[in-house]
C-alpha cells in the first residue's frame, strides 16, 4: 500500500521536507486561484500585480480586498487535518522544513514553526516608506467604508500586503533555503500543489536529482508525477493524517 511505503520512507529519513500548495487549504474553505472554480475566473492577474500597485495603489487595494473576501468567503478559516498532520510530523522531529506556496497562514495556525513562505503572507502589510509592519486585518477592517489605499499610522506611507504580487520576485532568502533543503533531503512530500508554478515546481526535480524519495499527494495529475516514487491521488485531508499516524506509531 502506498501509504505504508510513504510512512516507511519518512520513518527512515534523516532529513524530510514538505511542499504544500493551494490544495491543502481548499478543505478549509479557502478558494484556490487556478482550479475549476478558481478566483482567476473572476479576477484578472494584472489587477493584483506589482505594476498595478505602483500605478494605482487605491484601485489595487480595492481589488485585493475583494479577492480576499471571495477567497475566504468572509468567514474565518481554520486548519484542517492535513495541516495538523504536517504539524504533528514536525513536532515529532520527522519534518525538517515545511515549504509553502500559500499565504493564508494556516500552517502556523496548526502549530508548524519551520514554515518557509515562498509567496509571502497575507497576514501582514508593510509601509513602503518607513517599513513598519501591521496586521493586514487592521487594514481591511470595515472595508465597506474604508479609504484606499490604507496608510501607515506613523508616517502616512502606503501599505502593501506582504504577499508576492505578479511581477515581483520571490523572497530570495526563503527560496534559497528551500533549494538547500531540497538538495539535502531524503524525502520530499508534495501535498496539494499543482507543481506548475516555478520556482517552487522545480523543488521535486531538485530532490529527485539528489536521490531523494519524492512523494506527491494531489487529486489531479502534476508535471512531476513521472519522477515521483509514490503518487497518491487522494484527498490530502484523508491521506496525510493516516500517513502521520503510521509514522508516529512506528516511532513510538
Amino acid at each position: 500500500m502506498s501509504r505504508d511505503a510513504v510512512a516507511e520512507a519518512l520513518v527512515s529519513a534523516d532529513h524530510a521536507i514538505a511542499l504544500t500548495g493551494a490544495g491543502i487549504s481548499t478543505p478549509s474553505g479557502v478558494r484556490d486561484f487556478r482550479g475549476e472554480n478558481g478566483l482567476y475566473g473572476e479576477f484578472d492577474q494584472s489587477d493584483i500585480s506589482i505594476g498595478r500597485f505602483e500605478r494605482d495603489p487605491g484601485g489595487f487595494w480595492r481589488d485585493w480586498v475583494a479577492i480576499h473576501a471571495e477567497q475566504f468567503d468572509d468567514d474565518p478559516v481554520e486548519p484542517n487535518p492535513a495541516h495538523e498532520a504536517l504539524s504533528d510530523l514536525e513536532n515529532a522531529g520527522v519534518l525538517d522544513a515545511l515549504v509553502t506556496q500559500n499565504v493564508d497562514g494556516l500552517h502556523h495556525a496548526a502549530g508548524s514553526e519551520s514554515v518557509l513562505h515562498l509567496h509571502g503572507t497575507a497576514a501582514r502589510s508593510t509601509c513602503q516608506d518607513c517599513g513598519r509592519t501591521v496586521e493586514t486585518t487592521s487594514t481591511i477592517a470595515g472595508s465597506a467604508d474604508a479609504t484606499y489605499p490604507p496608510t501607515c499610522d506613523e508616517c502616512d506611507g502606503v501599505l502593501k500586503p506582504d504577499t508576492v504580487l505578479f511581477g515581483e520576485q520571490l523572497p530570495p532568502g526563503a527560496m534559497k533555503r528551500a533549494r538547500r533543503h531540497a538538495e539535502d533531503t531524503d524525502v520530499l512530500l508534495a501535498a496539494g500543489s499543482s507543481l506548475t508554478v516555478n520556482p517552487a515546481a522545480s523543488l521535486p526535480r531538485t530532490a529527485d536529482r539528489n536521490g531523494a524519495t519524492v512523494v506527491i499527494v494531489n487529486l489531479d495529475e502534476t508535471p512531476a508525477d513521472s519522477l515521483a516514487d509514490h503518487v497518491l491521488r487522494e484527498p490530502v485531508e484523508d491521506a496525510l493524517p493516516d500517513i502521520a499516524d503510521r509514522v508516529l506509531e512506528a516511532k513510538r
